[in-house]
């Protein structure tokens, strides 16, 4: 029997509760889960690749049957070399869904045999993007209930906040 493995790609910078409502319910679907933190050397990243593994792993565990790593490159060879058949996207919006289309049809074009899954979030994250989380903690907003305690803490840590 082949196990069932799956790939959550993203950029987690920072993680929020809608990435870890995606993760807890996509992981529920797969035998081995692999959150893949992408590394773009074209975005300017708030965290550092190696600060956004270590506060997924922080959050989720990293075990035999959820890895958290990153990736450069390619989505789909990334997931065709770790045996992925299942790819997770999580759709928040029309706007989401029509930039997730065509890279969804290249993908499939690219490795027939890995598949898209969108999932959406809880209604409550529905709203919640790393961009607005980053926003929100630049201007010291409240994130109570946005992010997790750690992630806010780190939030403190790179704006230089008690």
């Amino acid at each position: 029997m082949s196990r069932r493995i799956g790939v959550f790609p993203g950029s987690f910078d920072p993680v929020h509760n809608g990435h870890l409502d995606l993760i807890e319910r996509a992981r529920r679907l797969f035998d081995v889960f692999y959150i893949a933190v992408l590394f773009n050397d074209q975005k300017q990243a708030l965290f550092s690749v190696e600060e956004r593994i270590d506060l997924l792993r922080d959050l989720v565990g990293d075990s035999d049957d959820c890895r958290v790593e990153s990736f450069s490159g390619l989505l789909v060879d990334y997931a065709r070399e770790k045996g992925a058949t299942a790819v997770i996207r999580g759709l928040r919006s029309g706007a989401d869904f029509d930039y997730e289309l065509p890279m969804t049809l290249m993908n499939r074009r690219l490795a027939p045999g890995i598949d898209t899954i969108f999932l959406l979030p809880a209604p409550e994250w529905i709203y919640l993007s790393s961009r607005l989380t980053k926003e929100v903690g630049s201007l010291e907003g409240d994130l109570t209930g946005i992010a997790p305690p750690l992630v806010i803490e780190a939030l403190h840590r790179k704006h230089g906040w008690n």
